[in-house]
């Protein structure tokens, strides 16, 4: 488990303590829906939910011998209960135990994660609105290309977020399901009700069929729905780098007073937290991967997936708990450059609103062909001579043929490129994006 990330919230869920109390859990709702049907003496199931409790020292002590976890543990709590404890696990088999316990973990650290998606989101919004028209250049295979603004590209990380939270919803539902169908699923000591009603008190809903276990293409699939929220993270992590190199100098991830960045350099900056969610997300990705191999079980079940699902589980919802928080505080503490984007933007000397030129040349019956030869043979030029694209095109007597001069200065109009920033806003908001 990662324990240098693990947070008391969500280590908690995923803990040894936790893990015994939702098969406790599981153990007496079976007893009390039992009780219920008239299997079990009432009395008898009063007496285990009064006293029935456990000691995690016991448990393993007891394993040592039995080699057996779930035994061990109905032993260590038959000792606490005495004679109702006949009734502990009856009916059931490890498997009904241990997946519907492991749905209720699940589902609660589902929950959590959807507490920290919700926070980033309000981090991404309230800073997406604030450079709502922070003009900055666009890039494209990492050369410039448009004029866009920062706002616009948090309010594409903010879309995404908002995918993976309906992405993570839905896998919730889907590992949201418990069963009490026995060996091989077939409910031979049980009734269907039975597990409908340990079900409807855990708040699971029963699972239509079942082998021995839970089938595990849920479970890759809440597993994969991680693995691509750690990919939106990483890809977010990766912007920020990127805009943090001192060539470009845009943004910066916080730096705290008193914060070292080198042991050697003095002067460093890095961006370190951003680094490590890159480095989370490769984890998280691999856990999926182990996930995805988890579903073929041999004929109703083996045991190839439950080691490999004691580390992927609490490994992944640790990691991505721990990636939320920290570029949440990241996003809220961003230092952001204006003045060093629009310098940057500059440094074309305007040769990013070609594309204008040659849709206004298109618009006045020029070829495409033509009117793209125009253009680009003073945008080359500018780049070779390192001049302002601009007069080029003032000075092209093709091209002034054609567009008057007052054309080709629209086309270089900043507010005039970003006319549908709004409407983008209004898509990804709601109808009042100026309100943070």
């Amino acid at each position: 488990m990662i324990g240098r990330y693990t947070h008391p919230e969500m280590g908690g869920i995923w803990s040894e303590q936790r893990r015994y109390d939702a098969w406790l859990e599981v153990e007496l709702a079976a007893t009390d829906a039992l009780a219920d049907a008239g299997i079990v003496p009432a009395a008898d199931a009063r007496a285990l939910r009064a006293g029935a409790s456990f000691d995690i020292a016991r448990i393993e002590e007891i394993e040592q011998i039995t080699q057996h976890d779930v035994i061990a543990f109905t032993t260590a709590v038959a000792e606490k209960v005495g004679a109702p404890a006949r009734w502990l696990h009856f009916g059931l088999t490890s498997s009904d135990v241990l997946d519907t316990a492991l749905a209720l973990q699940m589902r609660q650290a589902c929950d959590l994660l959807l507490t920290r998606m919700d926070a980033l989101a309000v981090a991404i919004r309230t800073r997406a609105i604030e450079h709502k028209r922070t003009p900055m250049i666009g890039r494209t295979h990492g050369v410039h290309a448009e004029l866009m603004t920062f706002g616009v590209k948090l309010a594409l990380w903010y879309a995404e977020v908002a995918r993976a939270r309906e992405r993570l919803v839905r896998a919730r539902a889907a590992i949201s399901v418990g069963k009490l169908s026995g060996a091989v699923g077939v409910f031979a000591h049980l009734d269907p009700s039975i597990e409908a009603a340990v079900c409807a008190r855990l708040g699971l809903t029963p699972d239509p069929v079942s082998s021995q276990v839970v089938q595990r293409d849920r479970h890759a699939e809440l597993m994969t729905t991680l693995a691509l929220l750690a990919a939106s993270l990483e890809k977010f992590a990766v912007e920020i780098r990127g805009l943090q190199k001192t060539e470009i100098g845009e943004v910066e991830e916080p730096f705290g007073k008193g914060q070292k960045g080198s042991s050697a350099m003095p002067h460093k900056r890095n961006p370190i937290g951003c680094e490590q969610i890159t480095g989370l997300a490769r984890l998280v990705r691999a856990n999926a991967m182990a996930a995805l191999e988890n579903v073929a079980l041999w004929h109703e079940r083996d045991i190839s997936h439950s080691s490999v699902e004691r580390v992927i589980l609490p490994d992944s919802f640790i990691a991505l708990d721990h990636m939320l928080r920290r570029f949440t505080r990241i996003v809220e503490g961003m230092v952001v450059y204006p003045a060093r984007m629009l310098e940057n933007l500059e440094r074309s000397r305007g040769v990013v609103f070609s594309g204008s030129v040659l849709l206004e040349l298109a618009r006045r019956g020029i070829s495409r062909e033509d009117a793209y030869a125009w253009v680009q043979r003073n945008a080359m030029r500018s780049f070779a001579e390192g001049v302002p694209f601009k007069p080029l095109l003032l000075a092209d007597t093709d091209i002034m043929a054609v567009l008057p001069p007052a054309v080709v200065e629209e086309a270089f109009d900043l507010d005039a490129q970003l006319r549908n920033v709004d409407a983008i806003f209004a898509r990804v908001f709601g109808a009042t994006p100026d309100v943070a």
